[in-house]
């Protein structure tokens, strides 16, 4: 075994190798940007190389540097995780002609999987499943018509250069072929300049089945079972599960058989994940058919491998060390079983309602529910935690707009799937961010659902329930609003330590009572509350819609608090972040901003002149010129963070009186981009 390897990763997945490495008495050499220098991956490991600045060409990308930091630290081996390097096979040879072990395939194996076309050729004479369809050269329309209806419709014509959606038409009958055929051609010409088409089934309901596969260096094969990663945005994946709801004993060795059989076509080593596209179009959670379909080959750890950790109780990257530095398999096929199910939800930086728009920022606030440290690696030693949180950052980090915006991982266990359905609804309510938006309340929602609940999976079902999952915003309820206001009355009580009653913020006053409006507001508007004093800073009236309700603070500690409602007793955490409030109670996350008249006077961004940047980022365009007219919502400039752009539009009728950056100027997060002046 080695005695030192080299993480050439970040966040989450270094982490996870650091974990398994220490277990195993492995020391670790953690790798960073200028962006990641205090990142918790590193204090993770026992030394650390920097790389250079924060983009990823010019540090996790950079393979001489990584390479030479694994030597000058005396590293026999390096971890690549997931993403970055981890599939690149000039990489792998390059670590190799260096005397390092790289802990995954070689590089042959890459190679091979890394085209979709060659791979696919390979499957072919593998015997593995292919997506029934005509890659040829023959482009005749009569000819391809013929193959199409030897498919069987609907079919799928793709352009053979295509790609983002373009160059692409669903045929439901013989009859439509020719037309939408010489449609598809003028769209690939157009978009491409090359008009070949291929024609392949077209599945209307599929599922994503992936088989996790391992092999080590003396001919040993095995598959460790199946995850559904059906549920997916933007042809990302969401949540995972394992095993796949629905499989049978049958399709699952099928599966497991096809995958083997991929990863010797290709003299594969190490970790892997055979991707099948399975269909479903005609049944409520079984194929009609029983068929499934090669997708493509992942030379490489994925983000999902928790779930399959979790019912077979092994540590896969325990795995990777062993076979990486030449043993066998720890088990073979006969002694693998499968124990309980597990389901993983991608905590994300994103804003679901805004098209998944990654959010930046600092974790001001980052709580979770209660996790155990990963220690598995014993096979079936015992019930493994019903919890799991594999996380790169910790409360008061950042999430940078140089990388993926993950937060953590949350995954649970349970007996069976009802059961690891409760676990993944108590543990998303438990967790609090606070700082920048995240998709926990969208996760919550789906794993609510009926859809997923039911295990009625397929990659559409986002799209196909796109109502109940982006709800229209409603009105807090009269419990998030006494919560909320609470928390200013104590925050208000907490400030007052002065014994003149004239100074006092309990609202006493001599012969009557303080009668106070409060405005308070979410997504669906703002309501203004009437709050009456009692003058013993511990009892309120609240005036709700011109209801009373009578409110007491029973009991406070830092950001928790328990009141009286109406006689009932109500507890939650209520963070303040500026004029926001967020309450996390029983019913849920929700952020009001508290409307203080006298805080906004004179204060507007419009009127002050102020239009700053969401995130850090680059100005890519300039949409108006200095000294312009421009009406409310006129967009005036373009952003790019993230891999996105971001438009930034006019608050109000008004002028741009100057422009303070030009096209590839860098900004910073708050900083002011021009001076305009409301109308």
């Amino acid at each position: 075994m080695f005695s030192k390897i080299l993480i050439a990763n970040r966040g989450e997945i270094a982490c996870r190798v650091a974990a398994t490495a220490r277990r195993l008495g492995i020391a670790t050499v953690a790798v960073y940007s200028d962006a990641d220098a205090r990142a918790k991956h590193v204090a993770a490991c026992d030394e650390s190389v920097r790389l250079g600045p924060a983009p990823a060409k010019e540090s996790y990308l950079c393979g001489d540097k990584i390479i030479a930091a694994a030597l000058a630290t005396g590293a026999q081996a390096i971890h690549p995780g997931y993403g970055f390097l981890s599939e690149n096979a000039e990489f792998a040879q390059a670590c190799a002609d260096a005397g390092l072990v790289f802990i995954g395939p070689p590089a042959s194996a890459i190679r091979a999987m890394g085209s979709k076309s060659a791979a696919k050729a390979l499957m072919e004479k593998a015997a593995v499943p292919l997506v029934p369809g005509y890659h040829g050269e023959r482009q005749d329309s009569d000819f391809l018509r013929g193959e199409a209806d030897r498919i069987g419709y609907p079919v799928l014509l793709k352009a053979s250069a295509g790609g983002g959606g373009k160059g692409m038409r669903v045929v439901e009958r013989s009859e439509d072929f020719v037309a939408a055929l010489a449609s598809c051609k003028r769209e690939a010409i157009s978009s491409f300049g090359d008009d070949r088409v291929l024609v392949e089934k077209y599945l209307t309901r599929p599922r994503h089945i992936e088989i996790q596969v391992f092999a080590d260096a003396h001919g040993h094969y095995v598959y460790l079972f199946e995850r559904d990663c059906s549920v997916q945005r933007r042809h990302q994946k969401v949540l995972e599960e394992a095993p796949a709801p629905g499989m049978s004993a049958e399709r699952r060795a099928a599966m497991g058989e096809a995958a083997v059989a991929a990863a010797r076509a290709v003299g594969y080593v190490g970790a892997g994940t055979v991707e099948f596209i399975a269909d479903y179009s005609h049944g409520e959670g079984h194929s009609a058919d029983g068929s499934f379909y090669f997708m493509e080959m992942n030379t490489r750890l994925q983000v999902e491998h928790p779930v399959t950790e979790m019912i077979t109780g092994l540590d896969l990257v325990e795995w990777q060390l062993r076979v990486a530095a030449g043993q066998t398999l720890p088990l073979q096929q006969d002694a693998l079983r499968i124990h309980g199910h597990a389901i993983e939800a991608r905590i994300y930086a994103e804003n679901p309602e805004k098209g998944f728009l990654p959010s930046i920022g600092t974790l001001t606030r980052m709580r979770s529910a209660t996790a155990v440290e990963f220690q598995l690696g014993q096979g079936q030693a015992g019930q493994p935690a019903q919890v799991r949180i594999d996380s790169g950052v910790r409360e008061g980090d950042a999430i940078s707009p140089f990388y993926d915006p993950m937060i953590a991982k949350l995954i649970v266990w349970g007996s069976d799937r009802d059961a690891a359905l409760r676990n993944m609804a108590r543990a998303l309510a438990q967790y609090q961010v606070v700082g920048l938006a995240t998709n926990i309340g969208f996760l919550q929602r789906l794993v609510a659902g009926s859809a997923f609940a039911s295990a009625d999976l397929d990659t559409g079902l986002i799209e196909r329930h796109r109502d109940t999952l982006f709800p229209a915003p409603s009105a807090p309820t009269i419990e998030t609003l006494a919560l909320a206001a609470a928390a200013l009355l104590q925050e208000e009580r907490s400030a007052s330590n002065s014994i003149d009653p004239w100074a006092s913020t309990s609202g006493w006053r001599l012969n009557m009572h303080l009668l106070r409006a409060l405005t308070l507001e979410n997504e669906a508007g703002a309501l203004t509350l009437q709050i009456d004093y009692a003058g013993d800073g511990r009892h309120w009236t609240l005036h709700i819609d011109g209801q009373p309700h009578a409110l007491q603070i029973d009991a406070a500690h830092d950001n928790r608090l328990q009141i009286n409602l109406d006689g009932r007793s109500l507890q939650a955490d209520v963070v303040r972040e500026g004029e926001w409030l967020h309450v996390f109670g029983a019913q849920g996350q929700h952020s009001l901003r508290h409307l203080d008249p006298m805080a906004h006077a004179g204060h507007s961004e419009a009127e002050g002149g102020r239009l700053t940047a969401p995130m850090p980022g680059k100005i890519v365009a300039l949409l108006v010129q200095k000294g312009a007219s421009v009406a409310q919502g006129a967009p005036l400039l373009i952003m790019e963070a993230m891999k996105m752009e971001h438009t930034i539009a006019a608050p109000a009728d008004g002028t741009v009186e100057d422009l303070l950056y030009a096209v590839g100027d860098q900004v910073a997060e708050g900083a002011q981009l021009l001076e305009f002046k409301a109308a």
